[in-house]
């Protein structure tokens, strides 16, 4: 049997097991929730012991009778005049000559005391013995809710509790694996999230449901048989005030006040009926903001009493809580589930409310509006619209799995405008560029602007999202102005259009339209759902523009998805730009925490569109950190083939590029952001502020030694960017004109370029830029001979990115110190020493570096690295790369 997510434990316990002939026995505690998987981790233990097995479980009723557990280990015990005597039998019984015993207790809890401190007695003063103890505790659950029991008494003497802890959607999804049935993220997550991630519950559903179960996206599942079984129990012996207080808040199913679920039940004296329901465990108070609300103990139990309920009854309480409910679309929810069948007048109910809430960005509310309006009409035709607004709705709260669940069904109905429109705006989201092109334009071909103004604007308000993806600022714009001819500028596809229009004239160098854009659209635009997609437009403008204190404010903002429905698709957009300007800002931990979070949402939502670009900052970190086991997986993750939209291909590309620098790997540079000067980058790409790769290009192509290509490569950018006026391009552009500079001798240049790159980083806040820059201003002096001056200027650059935890720019600080031997001690050396720019030299080579890849790392020339390394050999009297290997400590740390 597949054991998912404790090989930890399993190898703490062997550890101690094979160690016992040597260190002596120990006493283990193995604690968690009943079905956490207890038992079969102590199963796995005893499947792989060597030495003898000795095996007793403890039963509750036997916990008075001293030394009863005890004696299933010991048959032949008799008991001593003191503890001592006792614990030193059982020790001598335990031990063996051969391979030491494993000793386990399962459900050590039920043991008696007496029993459980002959054992740690045993354990602790007979260094001699060898044996293991393994005691198994459970800590009570049902229904996933958990209480913890106090310790028990022999905890205090135990060497390690370890305790076993609920499984993550991650490990969900292995288990499944595991069992012949794969699920997809979200379907893990929901299956997690229904079982509390207890093992037990898990594998009971997989094994027992249908196996089209699992093909949807968020079915509604059972109670497991325990659960069920327990929660039937409970409900039995309740009095019928308190079940039917538990019935009211499960049907309820938000977490409510006693006031509520009192208003739909009438238990009479509600306070004792929820004493008796919490007892029972049937319910549970949580504090929200200093209120006390009711829940059921997780969603198993809840499933478990809407079953026991059956429909009638069912029925009975959703018209209830139809008519006690104050919110809206709550109401409508309890009248269609309390008479599902096909009702014109609260279909249409639910459809107007579902416009309005649309309206105000609330995607996902309307989504589940439209479902239950789909579901409650007749008309086939009508039927099938409210549907096909129901999948575009759940696409616009960014629930990509739950929509692409629907594409065969909305595939099969006669071909509209809005239906081409809603396949067109999933393939967006799914990263889809040559589908959705095909799909929009099929669209904005049937639609007739003219009878169906609305629908045309939808369609104009998708292509917008088409060519943002695009990074086409100028077909961006085209369509969102469309959107407001069409429809007006309150419409909602209007309103959502513009929202991001302002990208579009930004990305086209038309920055004063751009705030003025989202100054109009903010003024229209003061709650509700749609201000979480002005503000992530605003912080992303921000980020680029410079202005950076600004940017994190507004994407912070924009990352919560509890804008009154709020869109996932907009909070990643959010989470992928502030996770890059926490990296400009240099707060790489909430960078790398921040692209964590939206990488598993993403792929939770199937959002597949924004993966790269939060892989790019995960990637880039990683790499600066010298962790590159994790670098090559996440580059890999983040990878996008050439027909994906720009905005996953440029990504990909700086990610690459970032890796291929941080390993000295120029050639590999210039390979990964080539694709970025061909022609369908030109534009957008290029803008400063957006996508910054223009230095590092340039930088590469200076130590590549194409000077000609660097000038004329740099002067296109520069231009740019001084029309712009674009502070940290002209900045980070500057650095790599110093470098270029400083190759063909021009040290003055070099200098005044370095110097005014600083400048105008001085009043910004990104400490990574800043960092770049002293590093090569460092190297390009110390290549002209200025050591001294440029041993200060690294010392600088090394400060800075140590701490950013750039380690591996704070090793190549460090060669370069070395290199520069300003600070070298020179007396007492011979003529067989090496001298400082010789020991880097050969730390490199030693490392496995080739020449040209030391003198891309040394900004030295190829030339300069063969001389000294020829002096290195005969200073050491070897022959050989391999012999210098050999002899010398690999002092870098390299891939």
């Amino acid at each position: 049997m597949t054991i998912v997510a404790r090989d930890n434990v399993l190898a703490g316990l062997s550890r101690r097991l094979e160690q016992a002939g040597s260190h002596g026995p120990s006493l283990l505690v193995v604690s968690g929730v009943a079905g956490v998987g207890r038992t079969a981790v102590l199963d796995r233990l005893a499947a792989g012991a060597s030495g003898r097995v000795l095996r007793a479980r403890a039963v509750s009723w036997e916990s008075c009778e001293p030394y009863s557990l005890v004696r299933l280990l010991v048959p032949d015990l008799t008991p001593g005049v003191s503890a001592f005597d006792t614990a030193a039998f059982v020790a001598q019984s335990l031990s063996g000559a051969g391979e030491p015993a494993l000793v386990l207790v399962d459900d050590a809890q039920h043991a008696d005391p007496e029993s459980l401190r002959a054992l740690a007695t045993a354990a602790r003063h007979h260094p001699e013995g060898r044996f293991v103890v393994v005691l198994d505790r459970c800590t009570p659950a049902w229904g996933g809710a958990t209480h913890r029991h106090r310790p028990m008494e022999v905890e205090a003497a135990a060497d390690e509790v370890l305790e076993l802890q609920p499984l993550t959607p991650a490990e969900v999804g292995e288990v499944a694996a595991s069992r012949g049935t794969p699920l997809h993220a979200a379907l893990a997550e929901h299956l997690c999230r229904h079982t509390g991630g207890i093992p037990r519950h898990i594998v009971d559903l997989l094994d027992h449901l249908p196996r089209q179960t699992w093909t949807g996206n968020a079915p509604a599942l059972p109670a497991p048989g325990a659960v069920a079984a327990r929660t039937a129990e409970m409900l039995e012996a309740s009095s019928v005030a308190a079940r039917a207080l538990v019935e009211a808040v499960c049907i309820l199913q938000a977490p409510v006040t006693l006031a509520s679920a009192a208003a739909v039940a009438e238990p009479g004296d509600a306070v004792a009926a929820l004493d008796e329901a919490e007892r029972r465990g049937l319910l549970t108070l949580v504090d929200r903001l200093g209120a006390p609300l009711l829940q059921p103990p997780d969603p198993m139990v809840r499933a478990a009493v809407l079953a026991e309920m059956g429909p009638v009854r069912r029925s009975h309480m959703h018209r209830r809580a139809s008519a006690t409910v104050d919110d809206e679309v709550a109401a409508l929810v309890h009248s269609v589930a309390a008479s599902p069948l096909p009702d014109a007048g609260v279909a249409h109910r639910l459809d107007d409310l579902a416009t309005r809430r649309s309206a105000s960005g609330e995607w996902a509310t309307a989504a589940e509006l439209l479902t239950l309006a789909s579901r409650v009409t007749s008309e086939p035709g009508l039927r099938e619209g409210r549907l096909v607004r129901a999948v575009d709705a759940l696409v616009g709260a960014g629930d990509v799995s739950s929509a692409a669940s629907h594409i065969a069904e909305v595939e099969s109905l006669r071909e509209t405008p809005m239906r081409n429109a809603v396949l067109g705006y999933l393939a967006i989201l799914r990263g889809r560029p040559l589908e959705a092109e095909t799909r929009l334009g099929r669209a904005w071909q049937l639609v007739n602007a003219g009878r169906d103004p609305e629908v045309a604007a939808l369609i104009c308000q998708r292509h917008v999202l088409h060519h943002l993806a695009r990074c086409d600022g100028d077909s961006l714009v085209r369509w969102a102005d469309r959107a407001v001819e069409l429809a007006g500028p309150d419409s909602p596809a209007a309103v959502e259009s513009w929202a991001i229009r302002g990208l579009g004239l930004a990305s086209t160098g038309r920055m004063a339209e751009a705030f003025e854009s989202y100054q109009a659209v903010a003024g229209r635009v003061s709650h509700g759902a749609v201000v979480q997609r002005v503000q992530m437009g605003c912080g992303w403008l921000h980020l680029a523009t410079d202005d950076i204190d600004l940017a994190l404010a507004e994407l912070e903002t924009a990352v919560p998805t509890d804008f009154l429905g709020g869109s996932t698709r907009i909070s990643l957009w959010a989470h992928a730009w502030l996770a890059r300007t926490y990296f400009a800002t240099g707060d790489w931990d909430a960078a790398l925490r921040t692209a964590h979070a939206a990488i598993a949402l993403a792929a939770r939502t199937g959002t597949t569109l924004l993966v790269p670009l939060l892989r790019w900052t995960l990637t880039q970190v990683q790499a600066l950190r010298g962790d590159w086991a994790a670098a090559e997986d996440s580059l890999r993750a983040g990878d996008a083939p050439a027909n994906s939209y720009a905005v996953m291909r440029v990504p990909a590309c700086l990610a690459r590029a970032a890796v291929a620098e941080a390993r000295a790997d120029y050639d590999g540079v210039l390979r990964a952001l080539a694709p970025l000067t061909q022609p369908w980058a030109k534009g957008d790409v290029e803008e400063p502020g957006f996508w910054p790769w223009p230095d590092v290009y340039a930088n590469a192509l200076v130590i590549k030694g194409r000077y000609a290509e660097a000038e004329a490569f740099l002067s296109d950018h520069e231009r740019r960017a001084q029309v712009r006026d674009h502070r940290s391009a002209q900045a980070r552009l500057g650095y790599a004109r110093g470098r270029l500079h400083g190759a063909l001798g021009d040290i003055a240049g070099a200098r005044a370029s370095f110097e005014g790159a600083l400048e105008l980083l001085e009043p910004l806040p990104l400490a990574y830029d800043r960092a770049r820059v002293n590093f090569t201003y460092g190297q390009t002096l110390r290549r002209a001979g200025k050591r001294r001056e440029a041993d200060g200027i690294i010392a600088a650059a090394r400060e800075a990115y140590l701490s950013l935890g750039a380690e591996t720019y704070v090793r190549r600080c460090d060669r370069e110190l070395k290199a520069g031997g300003v600070h070298a001690v020179l007396t007492d050396r011979t003529a067989h020493s090496l001298t400082p720019q010789e020991e880097a030299v050969a730390d490199l080579i030693a490392a496995g570096m080739t020449n040209r890849e030391a003198a891309a790392e040394l900004f030295l020339s190829i030339k300069t690295v063969q001389f000294h390394l020829t002096r290195v050999y005969s200073k050491l009297g070897i022959r050989s790369r391999s012999e210098l290997a050999a002899t010398r400590p690999t002092l870098l740390d390299h891939e």
